[in-house]
């Protein structure tokens, strides 16, 4: 099709569909049904699940698992984690189990400071700038009083705005960078909203202070918006015990398997193409539980690798130690999230998960995120300083690559039983089942 396609969104989703199956599809009516299998039978359900985006045709399901014996500050979770990708859940499981036996997990919330900012553009004196804005700043807090008023109730708002010069950047550019709490609510809206009041309040003033020339007067907004990097509003997960406690079946030696261990994260630390894939581990965990809990994991995903870098190259989230006889594993990472507003009250499985997880406040979440994310990358790390990572992701890929080709149920008996005592890979079920079926 070459051809730009007129009044889509006003389209019916049925005359969605059915234009999507006419213009791309060689089978049109396969189309169509394959879309409609994936609809949800409870029309109610089905509606909320449309009106969440635009153009909706269908539902893409992602598997919702759970993880259970997570001991976080000495209280047992079950953690639900939606995710596609094979083994994720089954580490997470591995690495729950492993340390509640040896203390269980520790989280501390550091902080919970978000930002936002509003960028400008002004032409002019920079010491008349600083004085105006000590002069609006709480004008500024005064013109949001109606937007604040009951987020300051709950105990959060704005905390503070200062001024910052950013000309060193980028010719006549400025920031109001402002900080806020907004409790147990992501606080987008609640942060754009009180952003838009910022920058409309600046220009107006400007307008009115008699010490700026009439080109100082034209503050230009570019953009008013909040800040998906908050290094302000961190979470510490942390698991420790001494050395020869981490003794089980992959690992006989536990001083040699704490050294080599320590020295993988130590790689991870001063490589980044190690790094890379050693924090893409630790976002399994953290974006499952994020996903099932209807928080943004694009925003968390893009803050948090931010943060791997924020000392000049991307390095590891994690670290490792071994003190006085002590093996720790430890990780520091940003996470803004919610628990009330957005998904959370509107999406039936995000409401189930956050009542799995015993309703938590916006701490207690960002704490059982983060041990997620510690406890994937744990279990990585174990797999790769021990048996090998393929060993484990294959045989859970096996029942993937089976579906893949369709086999039946003897096959898949038979398959399972040759791959038990065979190094699992796609070509060797390939040819496994090849063989089955001459």
């Amino acid at each position: 099709m070459n051809n730009a396609v007129a009044g889509f969104s006003k389209l019916s989703k049925e005359e969605k569909i059915n234009w999507i199956a006419n213009h791309y599809f060689s089978t049109p009516s396969e189309a169509v049904t394959l879309l409609k299998n994936y609809w949800n039978a409870d029309e109610k359900i089905q509606k909320l699940h449309d009106e969440f985006i635009e153009n909706t045709i269908s539902n893409f399901y992602i598997p919702l698992g759970v993880a259970p014996n997570f001991l976080i500050n000495g209280k047992y979770h079950t953690i639900p984690m939606a995710i596609e990708e094979s083994s994720v859940v089954a580490a997470a499981s591995k690495a729950a189990k492993f340390w509640s036996t040896r203390g269980g997990f520790k989280a501390t919330v550091i902080d919970t400071e978000k930002i936002g900012q509003v960028h400008f553009i002004y032409k002019g004196d920079p010491s008349k700038l600083a004085l105006f804005f000590s002069q609006l700043k709480s004008k500024l807090f005064d013109a949001t009083e109606n937007i604040t008023k009951n987020m300051q109730k709950r105990g959060g708002g704005i905390l503070d705005i200062i001024l910052k010069d950013k000309t060193d950047l980028l010719d006549n550019y400025f920031q109001l960078h402002a900080t806020f709490e907004t409790k147990d609510s992501m606080g987008a809206n609640f942060i754009n909203s009180c952003l838009e009041v910022f920058a409309k309040t600046l220009k107006e003033e400007a307008h009115t202070f008699e010490q700026f020339s009439e080109e100082e007067k034209n503050i230009e907004v570019v953009m008013s918006i909040l800040s998906n990097y908050v290094p302000n509003c961190i979470v510490r997960a942390e698991v420790s015990c001494p050395i020869e406690d981490l003794v089980e079946k992959h690992i006989e030696n536990p001083q040699d398997f704490a050294t080599k261990f320590i020295q993988a994260v130590q790689i991870a630390e001063v490589e980044p193409f190690r790094a890379v894939t050693h924090n893409k581990g630790i976002m399994n965990g953290v974006d499952a539980v994020v996903l099932a809990t209807g928080n943004d994991f694009r925003a968390i995903e893009a803050g948090i690798h931010a943060y791997a870098s924020k000392d000049g190259q991307y390095s590891s989230l994690s670290h490792a130690k071994i003190e006085n006889g002590i093996f720790s594993f430890w990780m520091e990472i940003p996470l803004a999230l919610g628990t009330v507003g957005g998904l959370t009250s509107l999406h039936p499985l995000v409401k189930l998960s956050l009542e799995m997880l015993e309703k938590p406040s916006a701490k207690e979440l960002m704490q059982i995120v983060a041990v997620a994310g510690l406890a994937q990358n744990f279990a990585a790390l174990r797999s790769l300083t021990t048996t090998g990572i393929q060993d484990g992701h294959m045989k859970m890929h096996l029942n993937n690559i089976l579906n893949q080709f369709e086999a039946n149920e003897e096959e898949r008996l038979l398959t399972k039983k040759h791959f038990k005592h065979h190094v699992v890979s796609h070509s060797g079920v390939v040819d496994f089942l090849e063989n089955l079926r001459k």
